[in-house]
């Protein structure tokens, strides 16, 4: 669906020809476009889940990224890759010098031609040892890309806590916390129970023999005893980023919604 034949349905809206929930329906459902047979874009993720599709790097070759990214920016989109090799990185940098290239957390994004605005959202994310930052800037991309405020936390591990707690003050007004961890994957527990706020547990194939590469600290944190403690897959970052900024921008949006209404000098309540 492209801007005319939107426009289009909404004036058969308008005239009384198509009904809301019908158009509704047709806008959610409907457009989507190919891109050299190899893949079929979603133009309309934005409009049914928040947020446009992401591509996952791995697998794809660098001219496959880029046509996707093409089809992307054609429809006023930015882009998302994560899982991106150094190679196809600098392939894409080269097409799209406009690009951003976070080589440790293997991410290539191009932001879209419309401004967004002021950050909603606030995000920490919190990562146990040097070694989890590739993950944990996978999460900060993620989220930076939700148009979220993000702070990272980086090496404040439970084997010298006292680094965690030097920095509790910054936890105190987020919105959400992504905790990456690997090893036995204790760091989450230990967070959620210092903070008001959803914690979302990232474990990583970082560790020795027995942490299975990740499933121990996986185990570790779907036990958590800490209630507000949930958990993404191994080495997810994208995930821990994206649900993150989907808690966090709707809260943003409630802040931003509720600092609109000003009680005025007779005590209603009108828009500012």
């Amino acid at each position: 669906m492209d801007s005319h034949e939107l426009r289009s349905l909404l004036e058969s809206v308008r005239k009384g020809e198509v009904s809301p929930t019908d158009a509704v329906q047709k806008i959610r459902t409907v457009p989507f476009e190919d891109a050299g047979g190899y893949a079929s874009v979603d133009l309309h993720r934005g409009i049914r889940c928040g947020f446009p599709e992401v591509i996952f790097g791995q697998g794809k070759t660098a001219e496959q990224i880029e046509g996707i990214l093409k089809v992307l920016l054609k429809h006023e989109q930015g882009g998302l890759v994560t899982r991106i090799e150094p190679e196809t990185a600098a392939h894409l940098k080269s097409v799209f010098p406009h690009g951003e290239h976070h080589s440790l957390g293997r991410t290539f994004r191009i932001r879209g031609p419309i401004d967004p605005g002021p950050a909603l959202g606030k995000v920490a994310i919190v990562t146990a040892g040097t070694s989890d930052l590739p993950v944990g800037e996978e999460a900060r991309v993620t989220a930076e890309a939700w148009n979220c405020e993000v702070t990272l936390l980086a090496d404040v591990g439970v084997a010298g806590l006292h680094r965690l707690l030097h920095k509790l003050d910054t936890l105190g007004g987020v919105d959400v916390v992504v905790v990456v961890a690997g090893m036995e994957g204790a760091l989450p527990s230990v967070v959620g129970g210092l903070v008001d706020c959803p914690v979302i547990a990232v474990p990583t194939s970082v560790g020795y023999g027995a942490s299975f590469g990740g499933l121990a600290a996986l185990l570790g944190m779907l036990n958590s005893c800490a209630s507000n403690v949930v958990a993404v897959n191994i080495d997810a970052g994208f995930k821990g980023g994206h649900v993150a900024g989907l808690i966090a921008r709707r809260a943003g949006q409630a802040r931003s919604s509720a600092q609109t209404q000003i009680p005025s000098r007779g005590g209603s309540v009108h828009d500012a």
